[in-house]
């Protein structure tokens, strides 16, 4: 077992630079893992930097210096940062508290309605399992359950003051890895082995391909987000702001998304119109807009950018998301699509490109 090991490790590691590549990934995940939370507004600003350099190119190309150019890049930036997050988020925290105001008379009338068909289909649900959960659900809603949603709320209250602090130091580090981004990546590679000519190879492949998975992400958020909102407005939904900015994060998690915020807007719309026309009507077009997102959006947004398996996605989904949260589930795509890079870079061993030549000389 052990020669077969030493036998596999020399065939596949022979490569200097299959050995560096290696390092460097495994230096980058063992960091990022270990020391995330420490390096968050590090990690945060290197990916602002990375989506704000296109602009900051197209300013370059005018002939404005780099410094002011970064400078302009930034603010407006943050101008638009601003504007949407003070003329969205009051709307979209009124409106949650309105339906956790308003959950309980919600329950009251599901219950009823599910004991009306309880009494019209008794062969599918018994009365004891109907109790059964009412019973759960009365125990999720205790004072005590709701005590304890207060304290993490109290305690994600105390968490601003160091949202506060990173919303200084963002700005700055996004800053200054725009103004001085070429002495940044000369003063770094004194870090990192000479033979890095596969990493180089492996980058180059895969820094197009983020950017435009990146800047594709935010476009279908926006799109999807603001015709859900607009569809919802128009059908007099009850908290269309906020279902429709759940609507448009939803992307984020490719098929699983869609399903899950799918749940809360047919129980909104049910207990508001009942099993009614309007109520037809609105899955109907919701169900329209995640078709034309599905079929029409991505394949345009992201056609040069994705092509991976929908398994591996959702496999993806499913470990970076729990390795490192919610950006584990936004760049789970882009981290796949490293992996194969990684894979289809890697060096091919001797005994592998031997056997296609005995093949030709036996023929």
């Amino acid at each position: 077992m052990l020669a077969l090991l030493t036998s596999w490790y020399k065939e596949r590691f022979s490569d200097p630079q299959a050995v560096t590549l290696v390092f460097i990934l495994m230096g980058i995940t063992l960091a990022i893992y270990f020391a995330g939370g420490l390096l968050a507004p590090v990690i945060v600003a290197l990916v602002l930097a990375f989506l704000l350099e296109w602009p900051l190119v197209q300013m370059l190309k005018l002939g404005i210096n780099r410094t002011t150019a970064a400078s302009l890049v930034l603010l407006i930036f943050i101008g638009l940062m601003l504007l949407i997050i003070l003329g969205l988020v009051p709307s979209i925290w009124k409106q949650g508290v309105e339906l956790i105001t308003d959950f309980p008379t919600m329950l009251d009338k599901g219950l009823i309605t599910a004991q009306s068909y309880l009494n019209m289909y008794p062969q599918f649900v018994s009365p004891d399992q109907l109790d059964i959960m009412v019973g759960e659900l009365k125990k999720m809603l205790d004072t005590e359950h709701l005590v304890d949603i207060g304290k993490q709320i109290l305690g994600y209250s105390a968490s601003l003051l160091v949202l506060m602090v990173y919303a200084i130091l963002v700005p700055l580090l996004v800053f200054f890895f725009l103004k001085d981004k070429a002495q940044l990546l000369k003063g770094s590679k004194r870090f990192i082995p000479t033979n890095r000519q596969l990493a180089r190879k492996v980058w180059y492949e895969m820094h197009q391909q983020i950017f435009n998975y990146i800047r594709g992400k935010v476009i279908e958020i926006v799109i999807i987000g603001v015709a859900s909102y607009i569809f919802f407005a128009v059908m007099d939904l009850r908290y269309a702001a906020l279902l429709g900015v759940l609507t448009g994060f939803s992307v984020l998690i490719p098929y699983v998304g869609a399903t899950l915020v799918t749940l809360p807007i047919a129980l909104v719309a049910f207990f508001q119109w009942g099993i009614t026309p309007e109520f037809g009507y609105l899955m109907l077009g919701y169900g329209i807009i995640q078709a034309l997102d599905g079929n029409l959006l991505v394949p345009l947004l992201f056609s040069d950018a994705v092509d991976l398996h929908p398994v591996f996605i959702i496999a993806a989904v499913l470990v970076f998301g729990g390795l490192w949260g919610v950006w584990g589930v936004f760049f789970a795509i882009p981290l796949a699509s490293l992996v194969k890079a990684v894979l289809n870079a890697w060096p091919t061993p001797a005994s592998q490109l031997e056997e296609p030549l005995n093949d030709t000389v036996k023929r």
